[in-house]
């Protein structure tokens, strides 16, 4: 089992640490990135792991490199489509057959869906939790130009009072626009799967997510 991943950046050599969370049963492997504001060790991401590695799939989370410098905000997008691509060779060599999942939530999504478009990476499939489409309040200023180009199946896991998807119909046609996708909303939820009127922590939301999305992923990877 590999416990860190060397990615090489502009500023030096960083060693990403690996979380693993293994199904006894695996059936795939999926690659978990973390949002901007938080990082893998967030409790949505720790439940969401569990839950989908009691489900059949091992789960690796990683930090990007502006997490490890202790900094808030997200570095150069190169540096994260680094780490993507770093883990992701890791991953394929670690695990010889078995199909590799790139998912995200918001920030860590879009730059796997980036990595992907670029050829960067080849994953069997990507999971987007929360595609921050644009700023919310700024539908003008989509993130999607590089979508379309993106070969492996794709699967958008949305809430529909997001704000970053508002209005939900953007999404729809940006989700019209690839070669390979579908879209998965859940109801009432905004950006982080929070949904008014439901008191629930953020690791048992990760569960419940997870309870939706790995079995259409798995769907997708066999049947």
């Amino acid at each position: 089992m590999i416990d860190a991943v060397p990615v090489d950046l502009a500023s030096g050599t960083v060693e990403l640490p690996l979380l693993h969370d293994r199904s006894d049963d695996a059936r795939a492997v999926m690659l978990l990135a973390h949002g901007a504001g938080a990082g893998p060790e967030h409790p949505f991401l720790a439940g969401f792991a569990r839950a989908a590695a009691a489900s059949g799939m091992s789960v690796i989370r990683f930090p990007f490199p502006y997490v490890l410098a202790g900094r808030r905000l997200p570095g150069p997008a190169r540096d994260a489509v680094d780490s993507w691509v770093a883990v992701f060779r890791a991953a394929v060599d670690a695990h010889p057959g078995a199909p590799i999942v790139a998912a995200g939530k918001s920030y860590g999504g879009r730059m796997a869906s980036m990595a992907a478009a670029a050829d960067a990476i080849d994953p069997a499939l990507l999971i987007y939790l929360g595609y921050p489409l644009h700023a919310p309040g700024r539908p003008d200023r989509p993130r999607a130009a590089h979508l379309p180009a993106v070969a492996a199946p794709q699967v958008f896991v949305s809430g529909t009072r997001d704000p970053f998807v508002e209005p939900v119909a953007d999404l729809e046609a940006v989700v019209d626009t690839c070669v390979d996708a579908e879209l998965l909303w859940v109801e009432g939820a905004r950006h982080s799967f929070e949904v008014a009127g439901r008191k629930r922590d953020a690791d048992e939301i990760g569960v419940r997510t997870a309870e939706l999305v790995v079995p259409t992923a798995l769907g997708r990877l066999f049947d």
